[in-house]
């Protein structure tokens, strides 16, 4: 379930317009909505554990657009730096028994708390790795939510953490721009090298499992022209996250981790720029963050394309406070 790829225009990191595209498959309908959250605000990092014996919590120093699952739990987004923040399913992931003597982070706000905290990949993965910080489980929707994430900022860096037998475990650097779901990441990297463009010879696959989507992602992001166009650049992309979805139908009982496609996201970091496309509606949205009001003291405010799913565009001004 899901796919993600970061892919900078000009051929290599960094140059040109980066940008990341990712597809969420889910079981079900996610009732995603977007929010737009202003800097200066104070979070609590376990808000669906009351009783958490240490909750971590901090301030946002960063303005960001978010991709709230069922309306609630934060699973995409860019920041006015550019930072981009994924979550993915990943059914090995163990954050370890939770130590009461360690500051918690519930998963449902580890990818606000990147955005909120961090300009750069080095950043956020500093404190991930240094941080006492440990992370908390989840479930999203009737499933646990174990997952991992992907972070990209506009210099083209890259970051895969994951976290398996309570350990952090990262894959740091502009080479690791493709991203799956099973097996673990260095497993999926191995496969990766079978197939054409990352020196094997083995036939691309077309089905939905994760390895597929993987080579998919990781042969056609490779093949991708050169551009200095930023609507070419988000075209392209586009191609590319689409070509590695799940369509309806694939999913079936007998493999409970393949789901099907319920939206795709395409961040244009260099551009502060957040495309969202519903495979329920024929339209694709649009965020300029240059175009928001971030500023400290301001409300969040929401843009609900669940009830009202056909607008289009440039959505930047239509967002609600809530």
């Amino acid at each position: 379930m899901c796919t993600r790829f970061l892919w900078s225009s000009q051929g290599s990191p960094g140059r040109g317009h980066v940008l990341v595209g990712r597809s969420m498959d889910w079981y079900q309908d996610t009732g995603t909505v977007l929010a737009v959250r202003p800097r200066g605000v104070t979070r609590e990092s376990t808000p669906n554990l009351p009783d958490d014996p240490r909750p971590f919590s901090w301030t946002s120093a960063y303005g960001s657009v978010v991709a709230l699952m069922y309306g609630e739990a934060v699973v995409d987004g860019v920041n006015e730096a550019g930072l981009q923040v994924s979550g993915l399913y990943l059914s090995e992931s163990d954050y370890g028994r939770r130590n009461p003597d360690r500051p918690g982070l519930e998963l449902f706000s580890a990818i606000q708390c990147l955005l909120d905290r961090f300009d750069t990949v080095e950043a956020a993965v500093g404190w991930l790795v240094d941080s006492d910080v440990q992370l908390i489980g989840m479930d999203v929707g009737e499933k646990p939510g174990t997952g991992h994430i992907a972070i990209a900022d506009p210099g083209g860096d890259s970051a895969i953490v994951e976290f398996i037998d309570g350990r952090t475990s990262v894959h740091h650097g502009s080479e690791y721009t493709v991203m799956a779901n099973s097996p673990v990441y260095e497993e999926q990297l191995e496969l990766q090298r079978q197939y054409p463009a990352h020196g094997g010879d083995q036939p691309l696959p077309g089905g939905v499992d994760s390895p597929d989507r993987f080579a998919r992602a990781a042969y056609y992001s490779a093949m991708l022209p050169n551009t200095s166009d930023p609507r070419e650049a988000t075209a392209y992309a586009f191609s590319v996250i689409r070509n590695a979805s799940a369509p309806f139908g694939t999913a079936d009982e007998h493999r409970p981790n393949i789901s099907t496609t319920r939206w795709r996201t395409v961040t244009d970091c260099t551009e502060r720029r957040y495309f969202f496309e519903s495979t329920t509606s024929p339209n694709v949205v649009w965020i300029e963050l240059s175009q928001l009001d971030l500023a400290e003291g301001g409300p969040e405010r929401r843009l609900d394309l669940v009830n009202e799913p056909d607008r289009v565009g440039n959505v930047s001004g239509e967002f609600v406070a809530v």
